[in-house]
Order: C-alpha cells, then sequence, then structure tokens
C-alpha cells in the first residue's frame, strides 16, 4: 500500500546506517583481523612444525599439511567454542545497551522507527556480523592454506574425493551452517541488552551463557537437555562433509536457532516495549 511506503523507506534507511556504523567501528574490524589470526596461527604453526601430531589437536588438523583447504574447516572448530561466540556476544549484547549508554538510544525513537523496526534493525545488524565473522575464518584459512600448503581434491569424511570446486562449495555452506548456529546466540544478546544499560554486562552475559551452554552439553547427566541447547548442533557442519550431504543435522539447527530467535525475540519485544528510555 503507498502509505506504508514511507515507512518501508525509513526501515531500510535505517538498516543501512546500522550496517554502516557497524562494519565502520574499529571494534569490529579489530574482532574480525582477531578471527582472521585463527587460521593464520594454525597454518603457521604447523608449517613450521618438524612434523604433523598424529591424533592430537582438532579434526582435520592432521590434513592441513597434504592439502591447504582443511585449514578454514579446522580454524572453524577451534574457534566454535569460545572465539565466534566471544565475538557474536560483543557485538549482540551492545546493540540497545550500547545506544542507551551513549545517550543515542532515546534520539533513535524520535526517528520515524519504532521500538519494533528498531529492534528487528539491531538483529539484522548481529545476524549480518555473525556472517561476516563465519566467513573471516573460512576465507582467510582458504587463502593461508593455499599460500603455504598444497591444493587438491578434497577426500570426504565418508572417502569420497571431490574436486577444488566442490569442496569451496561446501565450505560456503559450512560457513552458512555455523552462521545459522550463531542467530540463537544473537537472540538471547539482544534480549540481554535489552534489560541493561550497562553494554560491558550484557556482553559479559551472553559470553557466559554460550560458555555455560557447551558445559551442559558437556555432562552426561544432562543428556535429556542437550537437544534443547542453542550449541547442541553447532559442530553438525562435519556433515556437510559426507558424500551424499547428511541434511538432517542442518535442519535441526535450523529449527532450534528459530525457536530461539522467537521466544528470545518475543522476551526482547515485551521487554523493549515496556522500557523507560532515559537515555
Amino acid at each position: 500500500m503507498p502509505s506504508d511506503a514511507p515507512h518501508r523507506e525509513s526501515g531500510v534507511a535505517l538498516l543501512r546506517s546500522e550496517l554502516w556504523v557497524l562494519f565502520r567501528r574499529r571494534r569490529t574490524w579489530a574482532l574480525l583481523f582477531a578471527l582472521a589470526a585463527i587460521p593464520i596461527l594454525i597454518a603457521v604453526a604447523i608449517r613450521l612444525s618438524s612434523s604433523p601430531s598424529r591424533g592430537r589437536g582438532p579434526a582435520f588438523l592432521d590434513q592441513v599439511s597434504q592439502n591447504g583447504l582443511f585449514v578454514g574447516v579446522t580454524a572453524l572448530i577451534v574457534a566454535i567454542p569460545l572465539f565466534l561466540p566471544l565475538t557474536i556476544g560483543v557485538v549482540a549484547g551492545d546493540t540497545i545497551a550500547g545506544e542507551a549508554s551513549h545517550g543515542t538510544l532515546r534520539y533513535l525513537l524520535i526517528a520515524p522507527s519504532g521500538r519494533v523496526r528498531l529492534l528487528v534493525v539491531k538483529y539484522i545488524g548481529a545476524a549480518a556480523f555473525c556472517l561476516a565473522a563465519t566467513l573471516t575464518v573460512v576465507v582467510a584459512g582458504t587463502v593461508i592454506g593455499a599460500l603455504l600448503f598444497p591444493v587438491g581434491p578434497v577426500t570426504l569424511l565418508s572417502g569420497t574425493t571431490i574436486g577444488v570446486g566442490e569442496a569451496l562449495v561446501r565450505f560456503l555452506a559450512i560457513a552458512g551452517y555455523v552462521t545459522i548456529s550463531l542467530l540463537g546466540l544473537s537472540a538471547i544478546g539482544l534480549f540481554i541488552s535489552t534489560i541493561t544499560d550497562v553494554p560491558v554486562g550484557a556482553m559479559a552475559a551472553t559470553i557466559s551463557l554460550a560458555v555455560a551452554a557447551q558445559i551442559v552439553g558437556a555432562l552426561p547427566q544432562l543428556e535429556w537437555l542437550h537437544p534443547w541447547l542453542f550449541s547442541h548442533y553447532w559442530l553438525g557442519f562435519v556433515d556437510l562433509l559426507r558424500d551424499p550431504v547428511s541434511w538432517a543435522s542442518f535442519g535441526d539447527n535450523a529449527l532450534l536457532q528459530a525457536g530461539y530467535i522467537v521466544v528470545f525475540g518475543a522476551f526482547a519485544y515485551g521487554r523493549f516495549l515496556t522500557k523507560d528510555i532515559l537515555s
């Protein structure tokens, strides 16, 4: 309808502004550079070592020296438990609380955006960072792996060998899988960010929940709870390295993350709509 056009245009402008501000910040680039350093350190350490440690270290570490394409996947396995949640927690925890601490939240709400639209835009910004963070690890790993090691056909977990082109497509699919895996944590961070005006507190709480979820997921006594943890399928992307591809974990992970987005998005909506904006 024509009457919706101004609201739609203001929403697009707000989203464009949010993404512009997010990816102009030095903190954002510092986080991305820190993530890029993970595959670089792994590749350099293996290159300088006299011999690989068989059976030790993260999965695919033994294959890196034979095929540099495995650097990106190995780096993702290293980054998922702590480094990726840490960076996501920083960005998601800062979404609303950061604006409040800088005194710009009231200004944003004076503009024709509305609280709901602002929440949606902030979440899309956090989701965009999830994609950027994951791609940073994969792309940096692929580039440094190609520079330091031979690159050739990839042998999958099922024993099938695929070409470099198909392998790169699968690695992009893995980046998409990991991005989806982090969307639930981003929704939790958004909700926590509406509770407090102290961004550091929201960041710390989000990161702590990510660590706690993985600790609970490692306890066999709480096995009944594991399928409900947002971190349960984080390493399920290895199913994309089988032939044929096993899509079950991909679908289960997407459904689980969607549930967290809906639940904690509703919590954030309820909290933010009744929040007194003092700054």
